[in-house]
């Protein structure tokens, strides 16, 4: 068996300089690739030397929870930054993009507008160097949806990270030719449409994704009660992804096993370039 964590943040701050042990622990699990996502400009060179480093890839993008502090100007050093690491094989997407309408100051204007002023202009971005989107769309599906038809392009490729939103929006990311990411938030029994989704979607429109460190599954969360009595919160990591799966696979009646390897070819097929990751003559 082997898995993909199609999103992970090994850059974040949480885990310092226990990346590359964490990295090697998520290995071990048989996470055989991460895909690991910029937020801004400044992690650009953070996410690609990581990816380098451990054998993984990445992805260029201004995250739309950052767009307050982005110039326009970081739209152009997007554009250079991608036009610079084209034939880099481990460049696999433009991301993470998007809209977030769940955090309060950036659901009305300026923000609002300003968020959508730079997803599409990403979009654009992604359309000129024919590369997948890795999207946010946090409480913005149809406003997401609607930035890819807007953008029009005959093959769009890539992920809606985190997907939550209703069976009917599902299948227009489907139909457009993405795949639906499933992580630790599938792993709550009281999540009960996103795991009837989970559980009822095609097999072949589903990728895993652990988000590290956010999005933490169940076993690792606490509650303000055992935070305030002195527990920690849990940190998400890439090792935690092959657990998630067995959810998931119990969620649809399958073995491991099996959600190992359609989760496996469904990553392929959204992020096409890292087939040739999977190679172990692949130099660093």
């Amino acid at each position: 068996m082997r898995f993909i964590d199609t999103h992970c943040h090994l850059d974040a701050p949480e885990f310092g300089a226990s990346g590359p042990a964490i990295r090697a622990e998520a290995a071990r699990q048989q996470v055989a690739l991460c895909v690991l996502p910029a937020v801004e400009v400044a992690n650009f060179e953070a996410v690609r030397t990581l990816a380098h480093a451990g054998g993984d890839s990445y992805a260029l993008g201004i995250h739309p929870l950052y767009v307050k502090a982005a110039q326009d100007a970081d739209l152009d050093r997007l554009d250079a930054a991608l036009q610079q690491y084209r034939d880099d094989p481990r460049l696999v997407a433009v991301g993470e993009i998007g809209l977030d309408f769940f955090v309060p100051e950036l659901c009305v204007n300026p923000l609002r507008e300003r968020q959508q002023h730079f997803y599409v202009a990403q979009l654009k971005l992604a359309r000129k160097y024919g590369l997948p989107v890795v999207l946010h769309v946090r409480r913005a599906v149809d406003q997401v949806l609607k930035g890819l038809r807007t953008v029009a392009r005959s093959d769009w490729h890539g992920i809606a990270h985190a997907f939550n939103g209703s069976a009917q929006q599902a299948q227009s990311f489907i139909d457009l030719g993405l795949k639906l990411g499933f992580g630790g938030a599938l792993t709550y029994e009281r999540a009960l449409q996103l795991r009837r989704l989970a559980a009822s979607l095609p097999l072949d429109a589903l990728v895993l994704e652990t988000d590290a460190p956010d999005m933490p599954p169940h076993w690792l969360y606490r509650t303000m009660q055992q935070r305030e009595s002195g527990e920690a919160q849990g940190i998400n990591s890439p090792a935690e992804l092959p657990r998630i799966g067995a959810e998931l696979a119990a969620l649809r009646g399958i073995s491991l096993a099996d959600l190992a390897e359609a989760t496996t070819r469904n990553a392929l097929a959204a992020l096409p370039r890292l087939g040739a990751l999977l190679s172990p003559c692949l130099p660093g």
